[in-house]
């Protein structure tokens, strides 16, 4: 059939002044898919607050794989987002196949695998063009989805410079390894990195028979696919690795620091107030912060331990106090609620004796305003990186408690390199921290010598962790890079 003359033109007809006025402004999309845990959606809503602050032609949005409804943390803190920044909850995937005695890294990684017609069906929908999609560190198998589509991949990598570090030379020491990486007689050798024992390794890889263990590798072995790694550390907070980390290798992608991303507007309930006007009434840098983040929990013997610790140190406290939990090491990824009152497992006597000179809070404090108050002097901490960064950004030095997760390598790194924390000894025959152990530590911390150099230290990174977030700063220059890679990619493709 003949195409009439006037369908031939490639010109579109003119169209009048008003219309063109009211059509919707052009910006790019960056896609983030951030997995399971609070730990990793915070800091990866601070980078994109970060990212559309200097850049006004770019919007994110949050594309969440769930097996479930939302919880309230993850709720609470998508509520007050920019305008610039939206969210959708993927569909709830079906895990019911999954063991229940699986790990973590294992229903994370089978949550994302489940999820990704999901991503692709939302990707595609969308009218703007996609500059990058940013996948955490478990995130690595939605590389598929954005190759499909032409998308650049990209890496956000939650924690420090080190635990990146090891991520990527994982593939290699597992081809290297016969036997478990705590059997080891020779500390690892990562480049730039301090030598590090296994046994000090994150708990997925402790145990290579199991299926956690095949996906960290897994996720490790396909970060090499990414376009480019952000990673939520600073130059001046990693030297050594940061810097071998960004010499040219083929086939390496570029990484760029860009941290602390630190949440620095967090919600203050009336409890929160309370233990905020207490500590306006103690002295400057005398009261020590006890806290062991929102998954983190102890034994009963542990926090019988810990009570009597404080109580011998003779120095001021505030406790975040969780009911302790007896079944699973360590409570949960997600959240350790407490089910009972958490002061009817403390010492008997022990809030009696402590009063005044210790404020117990049951389950959650503001932990972001807690740290910048002025009256903190120290934290007692499981070393999750969000704490660690909290820490830095207020400079505030350290007591090294880890938990689970990669927190053992943090402690070491927190300890043995950057030198900002103490480290208490458990008692070889029983591998508890005893009261005598945590007194001794709190005292030396809050008015020993050796404390006076980690406040010095802490204090100095905390300068440069504000420089590198100023305008000028390097973590504010590698966003720029990204946000140009992103726009850029984009006008060319249009």
């Amino acid at each position: 059939m003949e195409v009439p003359k006037q369908q031939l033109s490639l010109s579109p007809p003119p169209q009048p002044k008003q219309e063109l006025a009211s059509s919707p402004p052009q910006y790019v999309v960056v896609a983030m898919m951030p997995t399971p845990g609070m730990g990793h959606l915070i800091p990866m809503l601070e980078f994109a607050k970060r990212l559309i602050r200097y850049h006004h032609n770019i919007r994110v949005k949050f594309l969440i794989p769930t097996d479930g409804p939302p919880s309230k943390a993850q709720t609470t803190v998508l509520r007050n987002l920019p305008n610039a920044i939206s969210h959708i909850f993927l569909p709830p995937v079906t895990l019911s196949d999954v063991p229940q005695d699986a790990k973590i890294e294992t229903i994370i990684s089978l949550t994302v695998l489940r999820s990704l017609p999901s991503l692709r069906r939302e990707m595609t929908a969308e009218i703007h063009p996609i500059g990058g999609l940013v996948v955490d560190l478990f995130g690595a198998d939605a590389f598929d989805v954005a190759k499909e589509l032409d998308v650049s991949r990209y890496l956000f990598f939650p924690s420090n410079a080190m635990l990146l570090s090891f991520f990527l030379h994982l593939p290699k020491l597992d081809k290297e390894t016969n036997c478990e990486y705590r059997e080891l007689a020779e500390p690892i050798k990562i480049s730039g990195c301090i030598p590090i024992h296994g046994k000090e390794l994150l708990d997925p890889v402790q145990d290579r028979t199991n299926e956690a263990y095949q996906w960290i590798l897994h996720h490790a072995n396909r970060y090499r696919e990414a376009d480019g790694i952000i990673d939520n550390s600073f130059l001046e907070l990693e030297p050594g690795p940061i810097k071998e980390l960004q010499k040219y290798e083929p086939g390496k992608p570029p990484v760029y620091p860009v941290g602390p991303l630190v949440n620095m507007d967090g919600i203050v309930s009336e409890p929160g107030l309370e233990c905020l006007r207490w500590l306006d009434e103690q002295p400057h840098g005398s009261v020590l912060f006890v806290c062991f983040g929102s998954g983190g929990t102890l034994s009963s013997v542990e926090t019988n331990e810990l009570a009597l610790g404080l109580e011998m140190s003779d120095q001021r406290f505030l406790w975040v106090v969780k009911s302790p939990n007896d079944k699973i090491a360590n409570a949960s990824y997600f959240s350790a609620d407490s089910k009972a009152d958490p002061f009817d497992f403390l010492p008997k006597g022990f809030v009696e004796r402590t009063k005044g000179r210790g404020y117990l809070v049951p389950g959650w404090a503001p932990q972001t305003q807690v740290l910048a108050h002025g009256s903190i002097g120290g934290f007692l901490s499981h070393c999750g990186w969000n704490s660690t960064l909290e820490s830095v950004v207020n400079g505030v030095p350290l007591i090294a408690w880890p938990l689970f997760a990669e927190q053992k390598m943090n402690a070491f790194m927190l300890t043995q390199d950057i030198k900002v924390a103490l480290r208490p000894n458990k008692n070889n025959s029983n591998g508890l921290v005893e009261r005598e152990e945590i007194a001794s530590v709190v005292k030396c911390l809050m008015e020993g010598e050796d404390g006076k150099k980690l406040r010095y230290r802490m204090k100095d990174l905390k300068d440069l962790a504000a420089k590198a977030l100023s305008e000028n700063g390097s973590s504010t220059k590698n966003i720029s890079q990204l946000a140009l890679k992103w726009t850029k990619k984009t006008s060319v493709a249009n």
